[in-house]
């Protein structure tokens, strides 16, 4: 096999400077930003499963929303510092599982619509979350 036939073709040349950037990104940052791009990281899992979805890539669309559900159960829920967040953790938490429900229910029905709705609520969730980092940060500053 010759250097020519091993090289990356230009989507995953693409994709692999996309990934570490992202590394980088994830390397770098506060906790705050962290919760930032997991919010970011599910929501672009959804927008992917939706295209798949209008494609009718049953398959890739599944990935797409494995990979979202992982961010929200295992990143954004297991998070949760439930003794510290007390009422409002227990809330997140419960959002977060109908989250997941809603994603896995899109899945088996080739939902649209449930997708929107999760991506919705996730969306609500991160400008809830950038304010109150916001609003932390200028209470910080004189």
């Amino acid at each position: 096999m010759t250097y020519a036939a091993r090289r990356p073709t230009g989507s995953y040349s693409v994709r692999s400077y996309t990934d570490i950037g992202l590394e980088t990104q994830v390397l770098g940052a506060s906790p705050e930003r962290l919760i930032s791009l997991l919010y970011m990281g599910a929501r672009a899992a959804i927008g992917q499963a939706r295209l798949h979805l209008q494609e009718g890539r049953t398959m890739e669309r599944g990935a797409a929303l494995s990979k979202a559900i992982k961010i929200v159960d295992e990143g954004l829920k297991t998070g949760l510092n439930m003794e510290a967040g007390g009422e409002i953790a227990a809330n997140l938490a419960r959002l977060y599982d109908y989250i997941v429900r809603t994603l896995l229910l899109a899945n088996l029905r080739a939902d649209a619509e449930a997708l929107e709705t999760a991506d919705r609520l996730l969306a609500d969730l991160a400008e809830a979350w950038q304010t109150s980092i916001d609003r932390s940060a200028g209470d910080v500053l004189p």
